[in-house]
């Protein structure tokens, strides 16, 4: 197999755990080029990780014609981790021979040859211990267990060449684009309030529309810093590379601390499917953290907030 292409065209931390099935590939295809397909704004996450040797980024493939298209597509194998109707299409479009991805995508049935059965939605089992599943027509025998994948950190290298003014600092990162239940704000204010106290520096990260919604929580707090929407993703992930870590809930910026072997401390419910053992960080050193395990109305799937309730104490304790 001399060219592969593994498509994911969705956000940071979902690429994050795409990146130990990509090592699985590398060391079962020394000799292939591996080609990433993703998002323009994740491209220089991926950039960064050893394994891959080229990135297509979704963007540049809208604006080819067809035939450029097709050119730049050819491939021996094309994984679609992530669905995405279009780039199914293209791949077929492009004549890549084996096209593989999930059967639960009714679009699939049209442009994938090579279809896996498996469903995500309510298992238990970790989000990149489920993506292995589509290997399984490459010759994968049995899905490897979480702590075999979850240190993968020394493939990963900073370009990124900036050094910050910040010494012995904390991220904060409390917003998640709507992409998980969310700590309260009062609550992160209290935590930068005690990790100041513990004598760290306290960065607040996040977009800058995110920054709008944050408003003044963090203000008036000496030893504290609101930095939301002043990093390009390189400049942010140089940024991790020099924190003791990162507090957050289910989002990029947690992933990617793990990624880097910084302490990375997730806050989560424990509800199927967004519970820790599904979304937990990969890393040496990171860690989630839920308010009670058992807890009834996320047991039964009921929207709850009970991640609210976590302590600033238990969260602390980790630093």
């Amino acid at each position: 197999m001399n060219r592969i292409i593994i498509s994911r065209t969705d956000g940071i931390g979902d690429v994050v755990l795409t990146l130990p099935l990509c090592r699985w590939i590398r060391t079962t295809f020394p000799k292939a080029t591996l080609v990433y397909l993703c998002k323009n704004y994740t491209a220089p996450l991926v950039s960064c990780f050893r394994p891959i040797d080229g990135i297509i980024t979704f963007e540049d493939l809208v604006t080819m014609d067809t035939p450029t298209r097709r050119n730049t597509l050819k491939a021996d194998l094309i994984v679609h981790v992530f669905p995405n109707k279009t780039v199914a299409k293209w791949a077929k479009q492009a004549g890549i021979p084996q096209r593989l991805g999930t059967s639960h995508r009714w679009f699939h049935l049209l442009y994938c040859n090579r279809l896996v059965s498996f469903t995500r939605k309510k298992s238990e089992l970790h989000e990149a211990v489920l993506n292995f599943n589509l290997l399984t027509p490459l010759g994968l025998k049995e899905l490897p267990d979480f702590q075999s994948i979850k240190d993968i950190g020394s493939e990963f290298y900073i370009k990124e060449e900036n050094r910050y003014p910040y010494e012995r600092f904390v991220i904060l990162h409390p917003k998640s684009q709507g992409s998980a239940i969310e700590y309260p704000l009062q609550k992160y204010r209290a935590l930068a309030i005690a990790l100041v106290a513990a004598k760290y520096q306290v960065l607040i990260t996040g977009t800058s529309k995110e920054r709008m919604e944050v408003g003044d929580s963090f203000d008036g707090i000496s030893g504290v810093r609101n930095v939301m929407g002043e990093f390009t993703l390189s400049e942010f992930i140089a940024l991790i590379q020099q924190s003791e870590g990162v507090i957050a809930c289910s989002t990029g910026p947690l992933h990617l601390a793990g990624l880097m072997n910084r302490k990375a401390l997730g806050l989560f419910s424990p509800r199927v499917p967004i519970h820790p053992g599904r979304w937990k960080p990969l890393g040496l050193n990171a860690r989630a953290l839920v308010y009670d395990e058992g807890c009834k109305k996320c047991s039964k799937g009921i929207p709850c907030t009970c991640i609210q309730n976590i302590p600033v104490e238990a969260i602390t304790a980790y630093f």
